[in-house]
C-alpha cells in the first residue's frame, strides 16, 4: 500500500461506513479500501487485530493524518476541518445545527435501533418486524423536520454531512421492506442524491469487497 494514503477499514453493507465513502467521494480523496466482513469467521470486526484499531469493534475506522479515528460523524466532521472543499457544513450556524441534528437523528436515533447487533438480540423471527418498527417511527420524525429544513437536498441547496447520513438510511429501509410511500421528501431527496456521482462510486454495489451477485 502506498505511505501516507488513508485507509478505511470499511464493509460493503454498512451503512456507517457509506457515510464516509460519500465524503471522501465528494472531497476527491484518494484512499485504500481494508474490507472488514461484519459476517465471515464470526464477524472479523471482532478479531484483536481490529480490536486494537477500533475498540468499539466497528466498521467504519479511517486511518489518516497519522491517526485512526472511528465513528462515522467524527471522520466526516474531521474530514470537514483538514479538507473544507466541497463544504459538508453550512456557514450559517442555524442551518449547520440542522445538519447536525438531522445527522444525529439518524446516526443515533435510527441506524443503532437496526444495527446488526441489535438484530441479533432480538432474535431471527422478529428482525424484520423490529427493524420496520424502528425505522417508520424514526422517518416519521424525519418527514416532519425535513418538510422544513429541505430544498434541493435535507438542507437547503447544498448537499451536507445530513445527505450523507439519509441516503445509507433510506437503503437500509429498502433492504427491510419499508413503505416509503408515506415519506415524500425523504424519497425526493434520496432519489435526487443517488444521481450524484460521489453517491453512485460509494454505493454498496460497487465496492472491493461487494459480492459478485450484489455488484452492478
Amino acid at each position: 500500500m502506498q505511505a501516507g494514503k488513508p485507509i478505511l477499514y470499511s464493509y460493503f453493507r454498512s451503512s456507517c461506513s457509506w457515510r464516509v465513502r460519500i465524503a471522501l467521494a465528494l472531497k476527491s480523496i484518494d484512499y485504500e479500501t481494508v474490507p472488514i466482513n461484519l459476517i465471515k469467521d464470526g464477524g472479523q470486526q471482532f478479531s484483536e487485530e481490529f480490536q486494537a484499531l477500533n475498540p468499539m469493534q466497528q466498521v467504519p475506522a479511517l486511518k489518516i493524518d497519522g491517526i485512526t479515528i472511528g465513528q462515522s460523524l467524527a471522520i466526516i466532521e474531521y474530514l470537514e476541518e483538514t479538507r473544507p472543499t466541497p463544504r459538508l457544513l453550512p456557514q450559517d450556524p442555524k442551518r449547520r445545527a440542522q445538519v447536525r441534528m438531522i445527522s444525529d437523528v439518524i446516526a443515533s436515533g435510527i441506524q443503532p435501533l437496526q444495527n446488526l447487533s441489535v438484530l441479533k438480540q432480538v432474535g431471527q423471527e422478529n428482525q424484520l418486524t423490529w427493524a420496520q418498527k424502528v425505522m417508520r417511527s424514526g422517518f416519521n420524525a424525519l418527514e416532519q423536520i425535513l418538510r422544513s429544513t429541505a430544498g434541493k437536498y435535507c438542507v437547503g441547496d447544498e448537499v451536507s454531512m445530513a445527505d450523507l447520513c439519509l441516503v445509507p438510511q433510506v437503503a437500509n429501509a429498502e433492504r427491510f421492506k419499508v413503505d416509503l410511500t408515506p415519506y415524500p421528501t425523504i424519497s425526493r431527496i434520496n432519489k435526487t442524491l443517488l444521481a450524484l456521482e460521489p453517491f453512485q462510486v460509494s454505493h454498496p454495489c460497487r465496492q472491493p469487497d461487494t459480492p459478485p451477485e450484489l455488484r452492478a
